[in-house]
């Protein structure tokens, strides 16, 4: 079966991080499993300096498992190599009824446009991407040719995706 996404984009401080944490929060509560991939278009590093996965990276380790009774997680360095696909991360995933995806704003899958009246821009992303199938908006969006939400509506946009990726 080929995996359910949506994804969340916009522009720097548009709310995409706080949507996307409403919807899974939301998604969960109405008995859906949820898995996430969030896009840094910056060098990241969830790591600290100092800990032993950090040192075995600054090593040279291409993978670093860290393991626990609570959790795990995978650090991939690519050394160079290129960054992944989409399709390359969502292959990684476990399966589960829904990944939603923040950022990726080139990606051709459907999502929702994020805009805040603070965001670092307001040049609309929907008139260039068939992909965006709505915007939620903490302003009055007029002429839009798409569903518009508040953007803090996170039921009307969570009864939106259900609806648009057949989870319903």
């Amino acid at each position: 079966m080929t995996q359910r996404v949506f994804g969340i984009s916009g522009w720097k401080n548009s709310g995409k991080t706080s949507l996307t944490t409403r919807l899974v929060s939301e998604l969960t509560r109405r008995g859906y499993s949820v898995s996430t991939i969030k896009h840094a278009h910056h060098d990241f590093d969830i790591d600290k300096p100092g800990a032993d996965s950090f040192r075995h990276r600054q090593a040279g380790a291409r993978e670093v498992a860290i393991v626990s009774g609570a959790r795990f997680a995978i650090m991939h360095e690519l050394r160079n190599a290129p960054e992944p696909s989409l399709d390359d991360i969502l292959s990684r995933l476990a399966p589960c009824d829904l990944v939603l995806i923040e950022g990726y704003k080139k990606e051709p899958i459907a999502k929702i446009e994020t805009r805040r009246l603070q965001s670092s821009s307001r040049t609309p992303l929907y008139r260039d991407d068939p992909s965006i199938v709505a915007i939620a908006a903490d302003h009055a969006v007029p002429d839009s040719a798409i569903p518009v939400f508040n953007l803090d509506d996170t039921v009307a946009i969570t009864n939106f995706i259900e609806k648009a990726t057949h989870l319903k």
